[in-house]
């Protein structure tokens, strides 16, 4: 079977806007993004017609547009579809950083395509573009009951699980320059085999 390739045009971290939410576990997918934008240069400025702060650098011949939606995550489709439309993404060149429950925190996954997983972000970006895009899934573990999940999304993660986090998110900007390259399954092997 061929390496399956990526062509990352846009990277979109998943959060919700407003101080109240800054540190929780929910915002993961900002603080990530945050990450990448500090790591790559780039800053991000509030860009009304695209609903959210927008930024972009360059790798090779190429730009890499970087968003966090200002809608609020069941919103998270508005942001992406608007921005993608204009510079002419297509869904299979987008990278969602979102918070995952059914991974632990240290825990950071590739995953192309697939369901939402009652993930109101991912939900409705889905219904604005499609599930072709690729998602950066950021473990953030299950609080153990269903009922008790958007309480728990919704708090800022323990110290020890912060630390664990942070250091899983260091090790998915280790594998970005793998995924611009386009070789999406050694940047799978890598970040996945790390945290084996």
């Amino acid at each position: 079977m061929a390496p399956r390739k990526a062509d990352i045009r846009l990277i979109v971290g998943l959060g919700n806007p407003g101080t109240k939410y800054t540190g929780t576990r929910h915002n993961a997918g900002f603080w990530l993004l945050d990450d990448m934008a500090r790591d790559r240069g780039a800053s991000l400025r509030p860009e009304s017609r695209f609903h959210g702060e927008v930024g972009k650098f360059r790798y090779g011949d190429r730009d890499v547009h970087l968003l966090k939606p200002g809608t609020f995550m069941n919103r998270s489709g508005q942001s992406v579809a608007a921005l993608a439309r204009y510079f002419k993404i297509r869904p299979e060149q987008i990278l969602v950083l979102h918070d995952e429950l059914d991974l632990p925190p240290g825990d950071n996954r590739l995953k192309v395509g697939g369901g939402h997983g009652g993930h109101n972000g991912l939900r409705d970006i889905i219904q604005q573009i499609g599930r072709d895009f690729l998602r950066l899934r950021i473990g953030i573990g299950h609080p153990g009951d269903r009922n008790q999940v958007v309480n728990y999304v919704l708090k800022a993660p323990s110290r020890e699980d912060l630390a664990a986090i942070e250091e899983a998110n260091q090790r998915s900007l280790e594998i970005l320059p793998l995924l611009l390259e386009g070789y999406l399954d050694k940047a799978m092997q890598q970040l996945h085999s790390k945290q084996e």
